[in-house]
């Protein structure tokens, strides 16, 4: 009998990480009552909400935050324009409202695009910076206002690490650094189930990709891998599940663990190429949601980086691709059946179904190279990551292995 048989997800349980104070289970969306009270009593009344323009209503987070609002008094004004892969403009937007309200606090509802909007805002309202200043400098600041973020979605992990992700239109660069930690995070899977299949599949991918990243990282540690081999084996036991009964509120719950440790785990050692070459992509083309540009890269990243950490690679994937061995030669065999894998699961999607040519590939990879941030992560990689690699790469994901 699988142990997650025997876990109450009913019971909310509290998690303490790099100063985060995580509510995590069924039901945790109560926890803003008790978050809003607390502060109260240090004297935060005002609060900025960064959010996206419907998905905070559609998945019920703002029926209870609106009472809990209510209640405790709390004036607020809310900034409702986030889209997926935001912008720096956003931020300098939401920094605006924020200044003029005099807000002592930001609230992050939604998924990756929302919180890490609502971290940039948080550690721009005591400066007189710009958000394009801040993520082309990429130097992480000093303070920042108090961060609540009630996640939407089982995919960034950004709830429980201190990342966030900007685009700078004009440049097409997209740019991560380190912002701050949330101080309150809620994770309640009721706020899952309205997610459409596309973005079920996305955010579970993207949580799949950081903890292959960070357990083949040249900095990994027995933690990482550890985390990896648990969310891999709970992704791949209840993402088919969760696309095929949206409401199942127990495949709703691991997948969520699983993007949780998963956020963990890149907190603790980073990742590396998939994330380098992914940002152009949906700096590039915005239509394409994060996770979706990172399934369709990873195949070929894992025949790039296979031969170099094989035994790391073997053991994570298992739930996968059990019948690795574990040797340098299997590196296309690898690759091939985890393409079949996010077949099976519903990413059908390759670059050319985006648009993309091969005569697009050099631009792609100047990108990789001028983007702040970006050469950092190919610089932790297994391997030594040449431009012919970078090339390669995306030239083997514009069409499918087989």
């Amino acid at each position: 009998m699988i142990w997650e048989s025997k876990i109450n997800i009913n019971k909310v349980f509290k998690l303490k990480y790099g100063g985060v104070n995580l509510y995590f289970g069924v039901g945790a969306i109560n926890k803003i009552r008790e978050i809003l009270r607390n502060l109260k009593d240090r004297g935060i009344t005002r609060i900025l909400i960064v959010t996206g323009r419907t998905s905070y209503k559609i998945c019920g987070a703002w029926d209870y935050v609106k009472l809990a609002l209510e209640e405790h008094n709390t004036q607020y004004v809310l900034y409702d324009e986030v889209s997926p892969n935001p912008t720096v403009d956003m931020v300098d937007d939401a920094v605006r409202i924020g200044k003029e309200f005099k807000a002592q606090a930001v609230l992050g509802i939604g998924g990756g695009s929302p919180i890490d909007t609502a971290k940039a805002v948080a550690a721009l309202l005591p400066l007189d910076w710009s958000a394009r200043e801040l993520f082309m400098k990429r130097k992480p600041p000093q303070s920042s206002l108090p961060v609540i973020s009630i996640n939407t979605t089982h995919g960034t992990g950004t709830e429980i690490n201190r990342y966030g992700v900007e685009t700078i239109p004009e440049k097409n660069y997209k740019i991560g650094m380190s912002l701050t930690y949330p101080e309150y995070t809620i994770d309640d899977p009721q706020l899952m189930i309205k997610l459409d299949r596309w973005q079920t599949i996305a955010t579970a991918v993207d949580a799949l990709n950081h903890v292959i990243e960070s357990a083949t990282n040249k900095d990994t540690t027995p933690f990482s891998i550890e985390l990896a081999k648990q969310a891999v084996s709970l992704i791949a036991r209840y993402l088919p599940t969760a696309i095929v009964d949206p409401e199942n509120i127990i495949a709703r719950y691991y997948l969520l663990y699983a993007s949780m440790i998963a956020g963990i785990a890149i907190d603790h050692v980073g990742t590396h190429i998939t994330h380098s070459l992914e940002h152009p992509l949906s700096a590039v083309k915005t239509e394409i949601p994060h996770g979706i540009g990172l399934g369709i890269l990873l195949p070929a990243i894992l025949k790039t980086i296979y031969p170099a950490v094989p035994d790391i690679l073997t053991e994570i994937l298992k739930p996968i691709v059990p019948d690795l061995d574990g040797k340098p030669g299997e590196a296309e065999i690898a690759a091939l059946r985890v393409e079949e894998w996010l077949y099976g699961v519903g990413l059908k999607k390759k670059l050319s179904d985006y648009g993309f040519t091969e005569a697009e590939i050099p631009g792609l990879v100047k990108l990789v190279k001028e983007t702040p941030g970006l050469p950092d992560g190919l610089k932790s990689a297994p391997i030594d990551v040449s431009e012919e690699d970078v090339s390669k790469i995306y030239r083997e994901s514009l069409h499918p292995f087989s």
